[in-house]
């Protein structure tokens, strides 16, 4: 069944767009939700204005994430952290703190653009993934160092 699509519908279409659908998925669900209708002249007419604007919003912010991409390729950040002697945190650094010190350079990065396989756990450089779009992807590299610890006056003398 063809229906004309009222919203944007991840993994289907666009708002605008006369797509193929099954006929149950189209009366059960896509027209109750008012998702789509049934294509019309009249109701294609009546959505290609919202459609083009839509499309541009689209077009704009690609072009926005494609400069983010651009822009974070190569990048370095320091970001310090409490370790042992051996180097190992005593906590993680996380996709949240990547992504805020980026922020701080004035990157627009959330935590779900960081892609890590696992947190980083140990003081080194490490190479991190930003994924600004599904195919727009940007390298930057992490500098992960240990916050100087200052000993206490009244640890010195305790020990003696």
């Amino acid at each position: 069944m063809k229906v004309l699509l009222c919203e944007d519908v991840a993994k289907l279409g666009w708002l605008g767009d006369v797509v193929e659908v099954k006929d149950g998925y189209a009366r059960n669900y896509l027209l109750p939700q008012g998702l789509a209708v049934i294509p019309t002249e009249a109701a294609v007419r009546s959505l290609a204005e919202e459609k083009a604007k839509r499309a541009e919003a689209r077009r704009m912010a690609r072009e926005e994430k494609e400069r983010l991409s651009v822009s974070l390729e190569g990048v370095e950040i320091q970001l310090s952290a409490r370790a042992n002697e051996l180097g190992h945190l005593f906590g993680s650094v996380t996709e949240s703190d990547i992504a805020e010190a980026l922020q701080k350079k004035g990157f627009a990065v959330t935590a779900d653009m960081v892609q890590m396989e696992a947190h980083i756990k140990e003081v080194g450089s490490r190479t991190v993934i930003i994924k600004a779009a599904s195919d727009l992807r940007a390298a930057v590299l992490v500098i992960v160092a240990a916050e100087e610890q200052t000993v206490g006056a009244d640890e010195e003398t305790s020990s003696h």
